[in-house]
C-alpha cells in the first residue's frame, strides 16, 4: 500500500471512530440517514452553530419523561413520581457541570397567591429528591412557581394533568473546572476525549410543611 493510500485508509477509520463515538454524546439520536450525520452535528456543536445548552435540553426531552404528577393539593412524591425522578436523576448525574430547573404547577382550583406556594412547595420537594440521589443542590433550582398559570388542560375542575412539575436544562455551572472559554468539548464529548487520549505502560496517560387550605375543592 502506498503512501497516499494508507493516508486515505487512516482518515475513514477515524471518521468511523468519531462516529461511533458520537453514539453516547448529545448527538446520539441523529438519523443515520448518510454517513457521518453524528460527527457533522458535533462539529455544529464545537463551532456554535447549534446552542449546546439547547441541545442537550432536546435530548433530555427526548430520551426522559420530564414532568410528575401530584395528588390533590399535596407536594408528597407518588412512587411512580419517584420512579421518574429516579430516571431524570440518572440523566443529570452524567453531566455534572449543567444546572437543571425545576418547574412547579397546580391545577385552577383554589386561590392564585395559595396555588403558586403550593407549586413551589412541590418544584422544592422534586429538588430534596435528587439531592437524595446525590445531586449537588448547586445544580438545580426551584425558584420559578408558575402555579395555577399554566394549565395543560384549562378546567376550573381538580384536574391531575395541571398538577405537576417540569424540569428542564437550564445552563451550565459558570464556573466549574471542564468550563473555559466556551469550549464544550470536555462536556459534550468526554467519552471521546477519554478515548483517544495516548495511554503510556502501566496505565498512565502519557505527558505531564403542613398544607394550607388550597386547591381545595370548589364550593358546592
Amino acid at each position: 500500500m502506498d503512501m497516499k493510500s494508507a493516508t486515505i485508509a487512516l482518515t475513514l477509520l477515524a471518521s468511523l471512530a468519531l462516529a461511533g463515538c458520537a453514539d453516547k454524546t448529545i448527538s446520539a439520536d441523529i438519523d443515520e440517514g448518510g454517513f457521518g450525520n453524528p460527527s457533522m452535528n458535533n462539529f455544529l456543536l464545537q463551532t456554535g452553530q447549534i446552542d449546546p445548552i439547547q441541545a442537550l435540553g432536546e435530548r433530555f426531552a427526548r430520551e426522559i419523561p420530564t414532568t410528575i404528577n401530584f395528588d390533590f393539593n399535596s407536594a408528597q412524591l407518588t412512587p411512580e413520581a419517584q420512579m421518574v425522578l429516579d430516571e431524570q436523576a440518572n440523566f443529570i448525574r452524567q453531566f455534572p457541570e449543567v444546572r437543571f430547573r425545576v418547574y412547579g404547577h397546580t391545577d385552577l382550583v383554589g386561590s392564585n397567591a395559595y396555588n403558586k406556594r403550593l407549586g413551589q412547595r412541590r418544584a422544592e420537594a422534586v429538588v430534596a429528591y435528587f439531592a437524595t440521589r446525590g445531586i449537588s443542590r448547586s445544580r438545580l433550582e426551584a425558584l420559578v412557581s408558575f402555579g395555577e398559570t399554566r394549565p395543560v388542560i384549562q378546567t376550573q375542575e381538580p384536574e391531575y394533568e395541571n398538577r405537576r412539575t417540569v424540569t428542564e436544562v437550564s445552563g451550565f455551572l459558570k464556573r466549574h473546572p471542564n468550563i473555559l472559554d466556551g469550549k464544550y468539548a470536555e462536556v459534550i464529548y468526554r467519552e471521546y476525549i477519554t478515548s483517544a487520549t495516548p495511554r503510556a505502560a502501566g496505565g498512565g496517560t502519557t505527558g505531564g410543611a403542613a398544607p394550607a387550605p388550597g386547591e381545595a375543592a370548589p364550593a358546592p
